[in-house]
């Protein structure tokens, strides 16, 4: 279902919910990588469920004038959802009294930075935790972009919980890609070509887990039997695929409520009771992982 059909068909229940007629409410911009994605329908559930009514809007068509262009149309605030913003545009932005509130913020915080996340770091260290209680000890990791915060932290958490465990980190075992099945599926395929191949693969999120168990399928290999797979979001396919996926789950809906709960407060003037929030993540074992097999 498209997000488009998400919101109209969350605006419908809302209405449903009343014989009165709502008076104006201002519109709130919500800003996606790409709305194409079950991982943005998510946090888009928690964003319209805390009560704000939003337009979406996607980075890839945004323009140099986009922040000249939300002042113009009024908006009354903006969630950035895993996307980059400009000094420049956040000039713009305080300059009009917008208020902005990042969602999975892809840099670093800066001090004045309102952000809600998830506990990335210690879910990569749940996943690999996981993996060595099972046996493994020949752990790959397929990162997201180097230069995304949450990426780095996921990447970071593997790299805390081997050498916790006392196994030195391999780098032929550190591969990085975009957040993508195909991304997942590239890099898996050189990781298993390796002479001394991982028995495992943490995926730093789901999409990738799910490409990588498509690459040891056509290296004809089998998952769980001779690859563990741990992916990171519990997307539904994560939950549909077979075998089901093990992975950390991220409260996707809670950060957009949360999110949203906190630029409604900025909306109405009262000041956040913090400037940073930071969600539990917590993993979930399925059928991708076992034992390793003696080879």
């Amino acid at each position: 279902m498209s997000a488009l059909k998400i919101l109209e068909r969350t605006c419908l229940v809302r209405r449903a919910r009343s014989d009165r007629p709502r008076p104006p409410v201002p519109l709130v911009e919500l800003v996606f990588p790409a709305l194409n994605s079950a991982w943005a329908m998510e946090v888009m559930r928690g964003v319209v469920d805390s009560g704000l009514d939003v337009v979406l809007s996607s980075a890839a068509g945004r323009g140099t004038s986009w922040a000249t262009d939300l002042v113009a149309a009024r908006r009354a605030g903006v969630l950035m959802v895993t996307c980059p913003i400009s000094a420049a545009e956040e000039r713009v932005l305080a300059h009009a009294g917008v208020p902005l509130v990042h969602i999975d913020p892809v840099d670093a915080a800066a001090p004045d930075l309102l952000s809600v996340a998830a506990t990335n770091r210690a879910g990569g260290v749940t996943a690999v935790k996981h993996l060595l209680s099972l046996g493994h000890r020949r752990i790959g990791v397929v990162g997201g972009p180097r230069d995304v915060l949450c990426s780095r932290a996921r990447v970071d958490g593997y790299r805390f919980a081997l050498g916790r465990a006392g196994i030195a980190p391999d780098t032929a075992l550190v591969r990085h890609a975009d957040f993508t099945r195909e991304g997942g599926r590239r890099e898996a395929a050189e990781l298993l070509r390796l002479p001394d191949r991982p028995t495992a693969i943490f995926a730093a999120n789901d999409e990738q887990a799910l490409g990588v168990v498509e690459a040891a399928r056509a290296a004809g290999l089998s998952v769980p039997a001779d690859l563990s797979v741990v992916g990171f979001d519990d997307l539904p396919a994560a939950r549909r695929c077979a075998p089901a996926l093990t992975t950390v789950r991220q409260p996707l809906a809670a950060m957009g409520g949360q999110a949203g709960r906190m630029l409604a407060d900025l909306i109405a003037g009262r000041a956040p009771a913090t400037d940073r929030v930071e969600l539990a993540t917590d993993l979930v074992v399925r059928d991708s992982t076992a034992p390793p097999t003696p080879w």
